[in-house]
């Protein structure tokens, strides 16, 4: 089946094209970082609007990098949620309108399922079941994962998702946006073991990442004039292990609870270059195998909607012209 993706959940907007489920002949993204950049964050209204403007050249694009046309496309896969309901209703509309104009099928996938199905875009793929890691500037969360329609919650963040405290300490200590990235580039000429952070909850599988957050606060008060440009690296080289450590050590923990040997690690940190380092390291010495999609198809991107969505058509899911936009959505949960 060759299946055309649509993703407009926050401030990226893209379209693919992805046959059988197992390879992208096109995947498109058009990125808003610089726009919202200066304020330090995604602005809601502003990323709707440009959604507006991009979405329907992103989807040219995507055909025509594909070397296909709409005649050619058997269905059409988009993201129903989470996220900006201002953002995922552009998407949602155009998917919508073009499976309308076409007779197409169309099928409304989870943002979170996305994620994991980018896995199946490596060679080879991973078997199931698994252990995944969601981790992105929304989200960190541990599922088992069964089947793409089977998915079971084993740990989950009480507060700030991974991505969301890594783009905090990076206002705090004004070194740019988006936070993860400038953070995974300065980290490297830094020293982990230089400047000590907390590790919370070690004793569960859940998450919480304000105590770190807040103690990076407690330094730049208790110093007033915050950090030179020489400190910086290991501050946040300690920062980034800190976060680092304990998405390793529950992850591969939930692994071998559930006598699973198999784990994916995706979402938008999962392109953090210490995070898949530390994974393939730790997880050789427990003897588990672990799978991280290349960067392109960590972060929001609209091939791992096409593949959620081919097995979502494959097995017989339609959605109508009814369909609507949800800003929450757990995994696993059928609306």
């Amino acid at each position: 089946m060759l299946v055309l993706g649509i993703e407009s959940s926050c401030d990226e907007t893209a379209a693919a094209v992805v046959s059988d489920g197992r390879r992208a002949l096109s995947n498109v993204i058009a990125s808003q970082v610089r726009i919202h950049g200066k304020y330090g964050g995604v602005v809601p209204e502003i990323a709707s609007r440009k959604h507006t403007e991009a979405i329907l050249p992103v989807i040219l694009q995507a055909l025509a990098e594909a070397g296909v046309g709409l005649n050619d496309i058997e269905g059409i896969a988009v993201t129903r949620g989470p996220g900006l309901i201002g953002s995922l209703l552009v998407g949602l509309s155009t998917a919508k309108a073009l499976a309308f104009a076409r007779g197409l099928p169309l099928v409304g996938v989870n943002h979170l399922s996305g994620h994991i199905a980018a896995a199946l875009l490596m060679d080879p793929p991973p078997e199931l079941p698994f252990v995944a890691l969601v981790v992105s500037g929304g989200h960190t969360n541990i599922y088992l994962v069964r089947d793409f329609d089977d998915f079971q919650t084993l740990g989950q963040t009480r507060d700030d998702a991974a991505g969301e405290a890594f783009d905090k300490a990076a206002r705090l200590l004004d070194i740019g946006y988006p936070g993860g990235v400038v953070i995974d580039r300065l980290a490297k000429q830094g020293d982990p073991r230089a400047v000590s952070f907390p590790r919370a909850m070690r004793d569960s599988l859940d998450f919480s990442f304000s105590g770190v957050k807040t103690s990076l606060l407690n330094m730049v008060k208790k110093r007033g004039r915050g950090f030179s440009a020489d400190e910086i690296p290991d501050v946040v080289a300690g920062f980034q292990e800190a976060i680092v450590d304990v998405l390793v050590e529950k992850t591969l923990q939930a692994a071998a609870r559930e006598a699973v040997r198999r784990v994916v690690v995706c979402g938008g940190v999962a392109a953090n270059s210490r995070l898949r380092s530390r994974f393939e390291q730790d997880a050789r010495e427990r003897e588990i195998d672990v799978f991280i999609p290349p960067p392109v198809f960590c972060t929001d991107n609209a091939a791992m909607i096409a593949v959620a969505g081919e097995r979502l058509l494959s097995a017989g899911r339609r959605d109508g012209p009814d369909l609507n936009a949800v800003s929450r959505w757990p995994l696993g949960l059928r609306l």
